[in-house]
C-alpha cells in the first residue's frame, strides 16, 4: 500500500516492533520491504515502511520521509531502522542524535540491508522484541552463499 502522507510504499498495519528501510532509491526500498514482507509468510502482520530517495522522486535520503516513516509504524514497541549506503546512515545517526525526529525506541540496526530487512520482518512477524529483530538483521551478515 503507499502511505498517502508521504507517497512512498509502506506494507502492513500490524502492530509490535515497526521496521523502516532507508535506501537512496525510493524502487530499492519499495521492493525490499515487499519482499522481507512476502517472506514473513503467515505470521502477524508487520508495519513496514520505505523511506527511500528524496521527495521529489530523486535520488538521495530525506530526513522528512525517515521520520515520516518511523511514526506510521511506531506502536510504542520499537522501530528498527535499516539503511542501505553511507548517508543514509549518516542522516539515521543524525537523526538519532538530534532524539526528536524518531520515535522513542528507535534504533539504527548494522545489517546487510536486504537480509537483514528479511531477518527483521520475519522475527517481527513472531512478535518478537526489538533486541529480538536487531539481533536477527545482524545475523545475516553471518549467512554465507557457498
Amino acid at each position: 500500500m503507499t502511505d498517502e502522507a508521504t507517497g512512498r510504499q509502506t506494507t502492513g498495519e500490524g502492530s509490535g516492533v515497526g521496521v523502516v528501510l532507508v535506501s537512496h532509491s525510493a524502487q530499492v526500498a519499495s521492493s525490499v520491504a515487499e519482499l522481507a514482507q512476502g517472506l514473513a509468510g503467515g505470521g502477524a502482520r508487520v508495519s513496514v515502511a520505505a523511506a527511500g530517495g528524496t521527495e521529489d522522486g530523486g535520488l538521495g535520503t530525506s530526513a522528512e520521509l525517515i521520520s515520516a516513516a518511523a511514526a506510521l509504524v511506531d506502536h510504542g514497541e520499537g522501530v528498527a531502522v535499516l539503511a542501505d549506503l553511507g548517508s543514509a546512515v549518516l542522516t539515521v545517526k543524525a537523526m538519532l542524535a538530534e532524539g526528536d525526529e524518531l520515535p522513542p525506541g528507535a534504533r539504527l540496526v548494522d545489517a546487510p540491508f536486504v537480509e537483514g530487512a528479511v531477518g527483521a520482518v520475519v522475527t517481527a512477524s513472531t512478535g518478537a522484541d526489538l533486541d529480538a529483530v536487531a539481533a536477527a538483521a545482524t545475523e545475516a551478515y553471518s549467512y554465507r552463499k557457498e
